[in-house]
């Protein structure tokens, strides 16, 4: 439940992401008509920034992606390991949370 939680959210936010980058280049390619050396030089810079938010958010998916498997293999491995501390450290996990929800 969690690793689908985790991934959801991590996919929610890298495709808010992608889509903030391409309406940044819809946006560049719109102000194609403004004239000048000004607005020629914006667009590059732009464009530049744009090339370098796209590479940043694919090694940071990559790093994300690999994290995250690394963890999930992880935890996954220690509860087969040791079922009987998963449980305890569960049910310990669910009275804390208990308590604090009936003190509100």
């Amino acid at each position: 439940m969690a690793r689908k939680t985790a991934k959801t959210a991590q996919e929610i936010l890298l495709a808010d992401f992608q889509t903030l980058v391409s309406d940044t280049e819809k946006l560049l390619d719109d102000t194609k008509v403004l004239a000048g050396d000004q607005a020629d030089e914006l667009r590059t810079k732009i464009h530049d920034s744009l090339l370098k938010a796209r590479e940043t958010l694919q090694l940071t998916e990559d790093s994300l992606r690999e994290r995250g498997q690394a963890a999930v293999t992880a935890t996954e491995d220690y509860v087969q390991a040791n079922p009987w501390q998963s449980v305890g450290i569960a049910a310990g996990v669910g009275f804390l949370i208990g308590l604090l929800a009936t003190r509100r």
